[in-house]
């Protein structure tokens, strides 16, 4: 018992500061993701073949670009854009610099999202607001973004997930976090009660953001 303790009491020294630099890495890179990544879904959405901005070349180029990128394993795109991460922000390694790579993973996975969600909308209230007088920026902003919010709302959801996850990984290569310290106490340090408290955090954190998306989402579908 005195053993439990002892290991309960490092891990609760240990955790709070890789866990805000988590929370930072996380919420900043979606913040940066859903920025880019809404609009490059919309746009994505509306210019294919037989939508309100029908734009076939440069709707085969943004798909082409969202597929090029989501097929990049995280680790090799961190390391790929380095010289980006640098430019941007100084650096290529650290929490700030890890933003930087993990904005550019989410934002073609954002874009995918809000892509979908648009085209789930039922034609028949496009037409509508068509037959109405409407025009394209008021489709956009009075019917596609708000018909399509609570599966936008569930997207983020999931790539706030799926960061955290990214996150993780980019502490094997000094990006910090919490999978900085499960690779330097837990794994190197052979410390398996720092590695078993890391992924207990992760799972707690996964569960908690999972509740509040889907909290969000029934109101908004409410």
């Amino acid at each position: 018992m005195e053993v439990l303790i002892e290991s309960i009491k490092k891990v609760a020294l240990l955790i709070p500061v890789p866990l805000f630099e988590t929370l930072y890495m996380v919420l900043a890179s979606t913040l940066f993701s859903v920025i880019l990544g809404l609009p490059l879904g919309i746009i994505t959405a509306i210019s294919e073949e037989g939508h309100i901005w029908e734009r076939r070349g440069l709707n085969r180029i943004l798909n082409g670009l969202v597929n090029i990128t989501r097929s990049f394993p995280f680790i090799i795109l961190m390391i790929a854009v380095f010289p980006l991460t640098k430019l941007i922000v100084g650096k290529r390694i650290g929490t700030t610099a890890a933003i930087v790579p993990l904005t550019i993973a989410a934002i073609p996975f954002v874009a995918r999202l809000v892509e979908t969600a648009i085209k789930e909308i039922s034609p028949g209230i496009i037409e509508a607001a068509l037959s109405m007088g409407a025009d394209i920026k008021q489709i956009i902003f009075r019917v596609l973004i708000p018909e399509a919010l609570p599966s936008i709302a569930s997207g983020i959801t999931l790539t706030i997930i799926n960061l955290i996850g990214y996150s993780a990984m980019a502490g094997a290569i000094g990006g910090g976090g919490l999978g900085n310290l499960a690779i330097r106490y837990g794994y190197q340090g052979f410390q398996e009660d720092v590695m078993i408290g890391t992924v207990i955090v992760l799972i707690l954190m996964v569960q908690i953001i999972q509740s509040i998306g889907s909290r969000i989402y029934n109101k908004l579908v409410k």
